[in-house]
């Protein structure tokens, strides 16, 4: 993945250049279609989702609770406690969307681990969006 891009995503934007390139090496890029369900209410969470571009609803139990877009995150709080992902999240647009693994999460925790505890402070405290995978 090119560090570049992750500069334009919020979470990314401050990291250090060698940061950067360390995250670039982990994270991985997909393409999916509208309505392509992104996750499942209920399953464990052992991934960072972060929106490239597109669009997405979250639902809890059906209902449209919140939407996502461009350089907003989810997954994390889920996959941070280990928990299962209280809502669903469905692409209303094709988007474009940059996965960090748990397992990738640990080995760059050093690069991003002060971004990641305030994302989660600020979903906790009811800031932004709803948390749709804590």
């Amino acid at each position: 993945m090119d560090p570049d891009h992750l500069k334009a995503i919020p979470l990314f934007s401050g990291l250090s250049e060698k940061a950067l390139n360390t995250v670039a090496v982990f994270a991985s890029e997909t393409s999916v279609s509208a309505g392509k369900r992104l996750v499942h209410e209920g399953d464990y969470s052992y991934d960072l989702i972060v929106i490239e571009s597109g669009t997405a609803d979250v639902l809890k139990a059906g209902e449209v609770v919140g939407s996502l877009g461009p350089g907003d995150v989810f997954g994390e709080m889920g996959m941070l406690s280990g928990g299962r992902r209280t809502a669903d999240v469905v692409a209303t647009s094709p988007m474009r969307l940059i996965t960090l693994s748990k397992w990738d999460l640990r080995r760059i925790s050093g690069e991003i681990g002060e971004q990641l505890e305030k994302l989660v402070e600020e979903r906790q405290g009811g800031e932004g969006q709803p948390a749709p995978s804590s």
